[in-house]
């Protein structure tokens, strides 16, 4: 652990939980930003995602990438949330993984490295309205969830299988065969997926489920 001031850099996901669980059983008020759900709950001990009463009794407040709706376990969990009376939005742009707790405490997470992973926590004012303020910005331009449940529930279906299919190189024409559709559903499901990944590419969507721990 380095510090300078109110910003202190934690190395690791167990070094962030056990300086920060005591802010998090405190906080009323959690607003959080993440690529996935296991962003933040790999700072916790035990396995799989944190349990959804965690929210209850706060204002909790999240935005995640669509691809968090392509895994059925995360879609499940986030209904969850939301019937214990989290608010859930969904950025179609790239967001910065943070946590603001109480707007006094903002938690950023750095890029995955081989090494693992660095966090910053930052307690100095003027930072954290600074990240507050990005924060807001951000979730005004997200959607609600429920906008894209309908649309997403054909899509997380065919997810697993294809994933399988672009992986294993075979053309599309193949492709579409061993799923039972048409050569342009097969391509619209691919072009949907992608847009859900935030892929330019076919290669990059791999990548991109590999990181959403699609694969």
């Amino acid at each position: 652990m380095t510090r300078v001031d109110d910003v202190v850099t934690v190395r690791g996901e167990r070094e962030l939980f056990d300086r920060t669980a005591h802010l998090f059983g405190s906080a009323t008020d959690i607003a959080c930003a993440a690529n996935t759900l296991h962003t933040w709950a790999s700072s916790r001990p035990g396995p799989g995602l944190p349990p959804a009463r965690d929210v209850q009794g706060r204002r909790a407040r999240k935005i995640y990438l669509p691809s968090v709706l392509l895994d059925e376990a995360s879609a499940e969990h986030l209904r969850q949330l939301r019937e214990l009376g989290a608010e859930i939005r969904i950025s179609e742009r790239e967001i910065n993984e943070t946590i603001i707790l109480d707007g006094r405490l903002a938690i950023l997470a750095a890029e995955v490295t081989p090494d693992g992973r660095t966090f910053t926590v930052l307690s100095r004012p003027d930072l954290v309205n600074g990240i507050s303020s990005l924060f807001e910005a951000a979730w005004r331009s997200s959607t609600d969830i429920s906008a894209f449940e309908a649309r997403f529930a054909e899509l997380r279906r065919n997810t697993p299988q294809l994933l399988d299919l672009l992986l294993s190189g075979c053309t599309d024409e193949t492709a579409a065969r061993t799923m039972g559709v048409g050569l342009r559903t097969y391509r619209r499901y691919v072009a949907e997926l992608m847009a859900a990944l935030g892929a330019t590419s076919r290669f990059q969507a791999g990548a991109r489920a590999k990181e959403a721990g699609l694969l």
